[in-house]
């Protein structure tokens, strides 16, 4: 049954990525790219230090911005994505970049199938596990993919703050609206344009999401044998996840005339 949901997702980041290539945004800038900026962010490149020489596995890469980033630091690189046209684009990048990456189009349950590399770190950031139904087959396959004592970094949107409301159009406040709690049966939406594509509209598409908690994604990463060495609560994020939240000199997005501060972004670190 999933197969049907992932066949769906796939067609619309199918999308996405073309979208996302060819479109400047504040998220998604191939040209600054090229001229040498990163995507990481600094978080990323405080909690995860040096990767200098070391083997990276970058898992729902999307067109490899911050795969690329991550090459230019030192690492040797491969990301995986379930988009064919984003591998496709990814693949275009490391050429104009000039950059050496390894690009593998694959769901990430049939990874094992296709990849028998073992990596110093398996990294993934920002909106991916909300794609994924199984968070224990996927915590599985993270431990599959680390070499002994590696270690394996996720940044992700704090799950907790996705249980208000941001569909509601000029919304002003926190408002409780969807389930924290995981349900086999995915959210359906429809959508005709992309946080990462500057308003410009598209074909609507339907894209189906999963919800997970917070002890969820710890959880699968402890039963699939990783110690976890630390997880950090963070009040931004680094996109306009509510109508009512403003970008502020830092270049994160908070919360703005609210009652109360929430996490909205988390990051956690596993190793091996």
């Amino acid at each position: 049954m999933s197969e049907k949901y992932f066949d769906v997702n796939k067609e619309l980041w199918d999308e996405f990525a073309k979208l996302h290539y060819e479109t400047e945004s504040e998220e998604y800038s191939v040209e600054s790219f090229l001229k040498g900026q990163t995507t990481l962010k600094p978080y990323e490149l405080k909690e995860m230090g040096d990767v200098k020489g070391k083997s990276l596995l970058h898992l729902q890469c999307h067109f490899g911005l911050d795969t690329l980033s991550w090459a230019r630091k030192g690492a040797k690189v491969t990301g995986i994505d379930i988009s064919s046209e984003g591998i496709r684009l990814a693949k275009l990048l490391a050429e104009r970049a000039k950059l050496d990456a390894n690009f593998i189009q694959s769901n990430i349950y049939d990874l094992p199938k296709v990849l028998f590399e073992k990596f110093d770190i398996v990294y993934t950031s920002i909106g991916v596990l909300v794609w994924l139904n199984d968070l224990k087959e996927w915590g599985k396959i993270v431990t599959n993919f680390l070499k002994p004592e590696g270690f394996f970094y996720l940044a992700e949107i704090h799950p907790f703050s996705m249980v208000f409301d941001n569909e509601t159009e000029n919304i002003k406040d926190l408002q409780v609206y969807f389930d924290y709690f995981h349900d086999p049966k995915p959210l359906e939406f429809i959508t005709d344009t992309s946080y990462g594509s500057a308003g410009k509209k598209m074909e609507p598409k339907k894209e189906y999401e999963w919800a997970h908690s917070m002890s969820d994604i710890i959880n699968s990463l402890i039963q699939a044998g990783l110690r976890i060495e630390f997880l950090n609560e963070y009040p931004f994020t680094v996109w306009r996840q509510f109508p009512f939240a403003e970008r502020e000199s830092d270049g994160y997005f908070y919360l703005k005339n609210q009652k109360v501060e929430i996490p909205l972004l988390f990051t956690l670190k596993a190793v091996k």
